[in-house]
Parts: structure tokens; sequence; C-alpha cells
């Protein structure tokens, strides 16, 4: 009984390593994923009010008085 559950076990951890990892269309997807993602961040930090609101805040960060 004990070596059956052992065997079990083990079989487990075989299989849980075995399918460790992504294959090669998942890393395809998640890279244009990222791509897609870094686009959409630069049209948003690139535009005309969140850049006016880039400039304001470091404009009064380096007018701080100390």
């Amino acid at each position: 009984m004990k070596q059956k559950v052992m065997e079990w076990a083990w079989s487990l951890v075989h299989r849980a390593r075995a399918d460790s990892g992504m294959t090669t269309s998942e890393y395809a997807v998640g890279t244009i994923a990222a791509c897609a993602f870094a686009a959409v961040l630069y049209k948003v930090v690139t535009s005309a009010p969140v850049m006016a609101q880039l400039q304001s805040l470091l404009k009064d960060a380096l007018d701080a008085k100390f």
C-alpha cells in the first residue's frame, strides 16, 4: 500500500514538472500582448493632457523650497 502511494505521488510530481513552463505559442501571444500594452501606454503617456500634467508635476517638484 505504501509503495503505491509513493508511486502515485511521484507520478504527480513528474506530471507537474513535465507541464511547467510555456510553449512557443504562449510566448508569442504573451509577447504580442506585452507589445500592445506598451503601445497603448506610450500613446497615453505622450498625449497632450498627460504631458501637461507631467510637466506641471516636474515644474512644481523642481521649484519646491527646502
